[in-house]
């Protein structure tokens, strides 16, 4: 069995230190008032909190639900962000076709969009994907095609030294194993990008996580909405670890 060097004892330690004085602060927080009265919930009643979401039978039907909108989302943004991002890096001919309106969508944020979302797909898992989608198609975007760029050029010449020339053959056996330390970072981060997105479009009425805690924060149940942001990080941590375990056995090659 392996032991456990004294780094990560130490990091260990230091992060249930953290955790407990975060808890701590809390505490004084909500005995001191230090915030407008009743809005800082118990940190201890807490757990009751999370037994009345799951009992009222609340918590896992908000779960599912934001879970749809989210994967279709997701998939939806991770595919075309990548694959817009690789035009514009592979072909010189699309990107200057498409970089001014790039630069001009780019700032507008995703909850913008909100308002078409609504007018076009009423209040629905697939107005919450599209606006989702918006806000990870920019991350995967600009990952790939950052991570397109970096390629050294030489593996190209090489390529085509051994017929490797067509772009179809140059962007699989070239491009894509180079990029993709680049293009799975940023897919990566589109997994969290999606929750933050997620949550906003949600507090518009789309059922889920979100518009459970504006519910709950309608009627002052701040401990449920507590919980609600427990269950998105806990969420949120599973699938950044999964991606991780698969990010790393993509790239296993890398020394």
């Amino acid at each position: 069995m392996p032991r456990v060097g004294p780094s990560r004892t130490r990091r260990v330690a230091y992060g249930a230190f953290g955790v407990a004085s975060f808890i701590a602060l809390w505490k004084l927080a909500f005995v001191f008032n230090w915030a407008p009265r009743g809005t800082i919930p118990d940190p201890f009643v807490v757990p009751e909190a999370l037994w009345q979401e799951y009992a009222g039978g609340r918590l896992l039907p908000a779960i599912g639900s934001s879970l749809v909108h989210y994967v279709w989302g997701l998939g939806v943004g991770t595919f075309l962000g990548f694959a817009v991002g690789l035009m514009a890096a592979s072909a010189r001919w699309f990107d200057d076709a498409h970089y001014m309106l790039a630069r001009i969508l780019r700032p507008i944020p995703p909850l913008a969009w909100v308002v078409f979302a609504i007018a076009w797909f009423q209040v629905s898992h697939a107005g919450a994907a599209f606006v989702i989608s918006i806000g990870v198609f920019w991350v995967n975007y600009f990952a790939t095609a950052s991570g397109v760029r970096d390629v050294d050029p030489r593996y190209y010449e090489l390529a085509r030294a051994f017929g490797h020339g067509g772009f179809i053959k140059r962007v699989t056996s070239i491009t894509l194993p180079g990029a993709a330390p680049g293009i799975l970072s940023g897919m990566r981060t589109g997994v969290g990008q999606a929750w933050m997105t997620l949550i906003a479009a949600e507090l518009l009425g789309v059922p889920g996580m979100g518009q459970e805690m504006n519910s709950a924060a309608g009627v002052g149940a701040y401990d449920a909405v507590v919980v609600y942001m427990l269950a998105i990080s806990l969420i949120y941590t599973l699938s950044d670890g999964l991606f991780a375990l698969i990010e790393n056995r993509a790239l296993r090659w890398r020394p």
